[in-house]
């Protein structure tokens, strides 16, 4: 894979994504940012280009990527709007696999609840617990995450899907935990999220894989 330069954000402009737009500029790294608001983002840097639009519109994103080597999701579904998750990801999985016709591999990191179920799972009967409450709580939103989940593993691309617990909202640095078959915990800062997918540019541990993490 080409090394990394700049770096394409999805949802940089969110409660999340903010902390991993901050932590990748601390790094160094040029980022472009897909944002529906851009009036309301307040980070300034000149190492940030801002494209204006939305991960379900193909063209936008196809713009996005173009030149990047590297994808960081933290999209959530918003509230009464289209599904997000499984239309997302395949604008994204198309755009890479486009650019990566003369460009090379492009890295596709993405954030997701634990309530995302694979083959590999062993999970417990608390996340067992918790992932029935959003099943039948939000089953059309479960069940779109579920699709972007196989959208992902039948791609050739190198995916990462990050599955976490409750997220609470500060940069505290905890002694995060990972597992591929189950949450090792209830919670988990924003910050230390940020930190784990960056770590995933350059880590293959967790190629094309959806581990759980938590900190405690």
């Amino acid at each position: 894979m080409e090394a990394i330069q700049k770096i394409a954000v999805i949802g940089g402009g969110g409660r999340t994504g903010k902390y991993i737009v901050d932590q990748l500029l601390q790094k160094g790294f040029s980022l472009r940012l897909l944002l529906r608001n851009p009036n309301t983002f307040t980070i300034q840097d000149p190492l940030i280009e801002i494209i204006h639009g939305d991960v379900l519109d193909e063209k936008i994103v196809n713009v996005l990527i173009e030149g990047c080597q590297a994808v960081i999701s933290t999209v959530g579904q918003r509230k009464d709007e289209p599904l997000v998750a499984s239309r997302g990801a395949k604008n994204v999985i198309s755009a890479i696999q486009k650019q990566q016709i003369s460009a090379g591999k492009v890295r596709y990191i993405l954030l997701a609840g634990l309530n995302v179920d694979t083959l590999f799972d062993k999970k417990s009967p608390e996340t067992q617990k918790a992932t029935a409450w959003m099943k039948e709580t939000f089953p059309a939103i479960h069940e779109d995450r579920q699709k972007s989940y196989a959208i992902l593993e039948a791609s050739d691309v190198d995916w990462t899907l990050v599955r976490v617990p409750c997220i609470e909202f500060s940069d505290e640095k905890g002694n995060v935990k990972v597992d591929p078959e189950d949450c090792p915990g209830s919670k988990i800062s924003a910050g230390d999220i940020a930190r784990f997918m960056i770590g995933q540019l350059m880590d293959n541990t967790y190629l094309r894989q959806a581990p759980f993490i938590a900190g405690f």
